[in-house]
C-alpha cells in the first residue's frame, strides 16, 4: 500500500527545531558523522559477522523481502518495527538521533524529508560504504533525490511517476479518449460536468503539497533551490507554476474540479460511484485502487500525464521513498549493506515490487516481463508500460528545501485556501511564509 506515503504528506508538523535546523548551515557538503559503528567498516566483511539490526519501515510485507535478505545472509538479524507514518517516524527518529540511542539502523525516509535529515548530520553518508557506484542502477530523478550536498545519504527504494488514472466506463459514455494535452482536459472536464452538475473530472486536495509540487514539477516549475550552505530560493512565481495555477484557478472557479480532502471515505466513495473520472497520481495507485474500490476496479485504467504542449512527453513524480541509516546506528556497516541489497540486488527488488513498491530499479523498468505483465488492478492492461514511459520522462532538476516538512506543513493554510479563490495568490502566501521561516531559522532565502 504504497499511497501510505501520499497520504501522510498531508498531515505533516513541522518537526525540526529552529536548533537542529541551524544545523544545517555548516551540514552541507559534509559527510560527517558516518564510521563503521559496530564491526567491520567494510560492508561485505559486515555481512559475514554477527548482528542484529533494526529497520524502520511502514511498507508492508516486507518481511518477505527481509526473509530472503537474511537466508542469503544467515548471520544478520533484520527486526522490522513499524515506527508510525512519515512525520510520526520523522520524530521519533530526532528523538532517537538526540538521545543517542533508540533509533534503528535502517530507516526508510521519503525523498521530500532526506535533505532535513541528511544537512543535520541525522544520516550517514553512504558514499563511505560504496554506495557512490550505485548510480547506474536507479533512474536518475530517484538518484537525484539521495544525492544531497555531494553525499549518498539513502538508497532510492520506490518512486512514483505520475499518471492519469480514468474511469474508462464514464469516458466511453460520453465519447471522449483519455486527454493527450491540458488544453484536451480541460474539454473534457467541461464535457463531464454537463453530463451530471456532481461529476467533475478530478479533485484536489486543499492539504495535499505533493499534488501541487507534482504538477508544477511537470509543467517546468523549479520553486525551490539550495544555492549553497546558507543560502536558498523560493520562486513559486516562475513560468510552470503559472501555468499550473492559471489552469487550475479557471478548473476550480468553474467547478469542473473539486476541492475536497483525499483519502477519506467520502473521497473514495466518489471516487467508486464515479463523481471523479480521473486522478492524477503516482504509478503506486494501482493497488490502492484494486483493495479500496473492488467492485470498481475493472473501469479504472492508467494514460499518460497531459502535456502542455501537444507532442511532448514531460512527467514529474509523487511520492516514492529510500532507505537511510541513521548516524546513530550501532551497525553501520551492516545496515549500510543491508540497505544496499534491499534496494539493489534484483531479486529483492522483484520482491518489493511484488509486495506493491513502484520501482526506482532502472533495470527492472526496462525487463520486457515487467513491462509486459497485465494488471489486474486495471482490468488487465499492461500499465507498467505506462509507468515506465513516465519515470524515463520525469523532468531532471527539481529540488526540495532543506526545510520542506516546514513548507508542506503550512501549504493548507496557504495554497489550500487559494483553492477556493486565486490559486496564484495563494501561491504568492506560500511563497512568503516558506521564505519568512527560512530567514527566521538562519537562511538566507532569496524570493521574488
Amino acid at each position: 500500500m504504497p499511497p501510505v506515503r501520499t497520504r501522510s504528506r498531508r498531515r505533516l508538523l513541522a518537526l525540526v527545531p529552529a536548533a537542529a535546523l541551524a544545523l544545517a548551515l555548516t551540514a552541507c557538503g559534509s559527510g560527517g558523522g558516518s564510521g563503521s559503528g559496530g564491526g567491520s567498516a567494510d560492508p561485505a566483511a559486515a555481512l559475514d559477522t554477527p548482528a542484529t539490526i533494526t529497520f524502520w519501515t511502514w511498507a508492508p510485507n516486507l518481511d518477505k523481502t527481509v526473509a530472503l535478505f537474511e537466508q542469503k545472509y544467515p548471520k544478520i538479524k533484520v527486526n522490522i518495527v513499524n515506527a508510525g507514518q512519515s512525520a510520526t517516524e520523522y520524530t521519533k527518529l530526532q528523538t532517537a538521533v538526540k538521545a543517542g540511542s533508540g533509533g534503528p539502523d535502517v530507516v526508510q525516509v521519503e525523498y521530500f524529508a532526506l535533505p532535513e535529515l541528511a544537512l543535520s548530520k541525522r544520516l550517514v553518508n553512504l558514499k563511505d560504504f560504496g554506495a557512490a557506484g550505485l548510480e547506474s542502477k536507479f533512474t536518475p530523478s530517484a538518484w537525484s533525490q539521495v544525492s544531497v550536498g555531494g553525499g549518498v545519504y539513502a538508497v532510492p527504494q520506490d518512486t512514483g511517476p505520475m499518471a492519469m488514472f480514468y474511469n474508462k466506463r464514464i469516458l466511453d459514455e460520453l465519447g471522449l479518449q483519455p486527454p493527450k494535452t491540458w488544453a484536451e482536459f480541460e474539454a473534457a472536464a467541461v464535457k463531464i460536468k454537463e453530463s451530471d452538475p456532481k461529476r467533475f473530472i478530478t479533485s484536489i486536495d486543499p492539504g495535499d503539497a505533493g499534488g501541487m509540487d507534482s504538477l508544477m514539477w511537470q509543467a517546468g516549475s523549479r520553486p525551490f533551490q539550495q544555492k549553497d550552505a546558507t543560502s536558498v530560493a523560493v520562486n513559486l512565481q516562475d513560468p510552470g507554476a503559472k501555468k499550473v495555477s492559471d489552469l487550475w484557478s479557471s478548473l476550480l472557479s468553474r467547478k469542473l474540479v473539486d476541492a475536497a480532502p483525499g483519502w477519506t471515505n467520502e473521497w473514495w466513495q466518489a471516487m467508486g460511484s464515479g463523481q471523479y473520472a480521473m486522478w492524477l497520481t503516482g504509478a503506486w495507485a494501482p493497488g490502492n485502487i484494486a483493495s479500496t474500490l473492488p467492485d470498481s476496479a475493472k473501469d479504472w485504467r492508467a494514460a499518460p500525464m497531459p502535456q502542455w504542449s501537444a507532442g511532448e512527453n514531460v512527467s514529474a513524480e509523487q511520492g516514492g521513498s529510500a532507505v537511510a541509516v541513521p548516524s546513530t546506528s550501532k551497525n553501520k556497516a551492516a545496515a549500510a549493506a543491508f540497505a544496499i541489497w534491499l534496494d539493489s540486488d534484483p531479486q529483492a527488488v522483484r520482491s518489493l515490487n511484488e509486495n506493491g513498491l513502484f520501482p526506482a530499479s532502472s533495470e527492472l523498468l526496462k525487463d520486457q516481463a515487467f513491462l509486459d505483465k497485465p494488471l489486474a488492478s486495471l482490468g488487465g492492461q499492461q500499465a507498467n508500460q505506462v509507468f515506465a514511459s513516465s519515470s524515463a520522462a520525469v523532468g531532471q532538476g527539481w529540488q526540495y528545501l532543506p526545510y520542506q516538512v516546514y513548507a508542506n506543513s503550512v501549504f493548507k493554510d496557504t495554497v489550500g485556501q487559494g483553492l477556493t479563490g486565486d490559486l496564484g495568490a495563494g501561491l504568492t502566501a506560500w511563497q512568503k511564509r516558506i521564505a519568512d521561516y527560512g530567514n527566521q531559522q538562519g537562511f538566507k532565502v532569496t524570493a521574488p
